[in-house]
């Protein structure tokens, strides 16, 4: 396999994927906004009290940042699954797990990494400080790439499926729920006083396990769906 042709591949897969998002800017703000209102309005909606909002912060911000990543997983394969894109990369002689990892990868340039980017700046609604704010912002480092990965493989089983968003969310939510608990739980666990460690070390075991895996099974399911 030549290692120079793929690693072109792999570029021109990601750079194409962004300037795609580009294009279509206004699908992308979407899911970011939505991260923003949604983070927004629970201090408005629940109560002023400072003690409070740093409670429910961690389960909010989280919930929050899955939804998004939920919302703008039709962007993933619907586009490059109609043109012909996937089919055409199915067919190349190039790794098709490494081709999938680029995309997801160009996915959470566009979808997770402003959510990250922005959690500080929410948390701070919420009364969070310091070593909490930046547990919140490694949390989302480490999760919301595992949400991409896992979130990929519902993209690709559903693809050609009337009202695939529905079953996408039926397909992910339950292997959402670790990295949820997870990611909420490091920052809960900082707000009072334990640490950490444990939390964040379970969300870089779930990306660890996610980054050979998932793009194996997306693979499997894309070729299913080209065939």
């Amino acid at each position: 396999m030549n290692q120079a042709g793929l690693g072109t591949a792999v570029h021109a897969i990601v750079r194409r994927d962004l300037l795609l998002a580009y294009r279509r800017r206004a699908d992308v703000l979407t899911a970011v906004f939505f991260f923003v209102i949604v983070a927004s309005l629970f201090p408005l909606g629940v109560s002023p009290e400072p003690a409070l909002l740093r409670m429910i912060a961690p389960g909010v911000l989280w919930v929050a940042a899955l939804l998004s990543c939920l919302l703008s997983l039709g962007r993933v394969f619907t586009a490059d699954y109609q043109d012909g894109v996937l089919e055409q990369m199915a067919l190349i002689p190039h790794p098709l797990t490494v081709l999938i990892l680029a995309k997801v990868f160009a996915h959470w340039l566009v979808s997770g990494l402003p959510v990250v980017l922005l959690s500080s700046v929410i948390g701070i609604q919420f009364g969070l400080e310091g070593e909490a704010l930046g547990v919140l912002a490694l949390s989302l480092l480490l999760g919301t790439p595992t949400l991409s990965l896992i979130g990929s493989i519902g993209a690709a089983l559903t693809l050609g499926v009337r009202g695939s968003g529905l079953l996408v969310a039926l397909l992910v939510l339950p292997l959402f729920i670790p990295v949820l608990i997870f990611g909420a739980g490091a920052v809960s666990s900082t707000v009072s006083g334990i640490g950490a460690e444990a939390n964040l070390s379970l969300l870089g075991a779930a990306l660890m396990l996610a980054l050979p895996l998932a793009p194996w099974a997306t693979a499997a399911a894309v070729r299913i769906a080209v065939e």
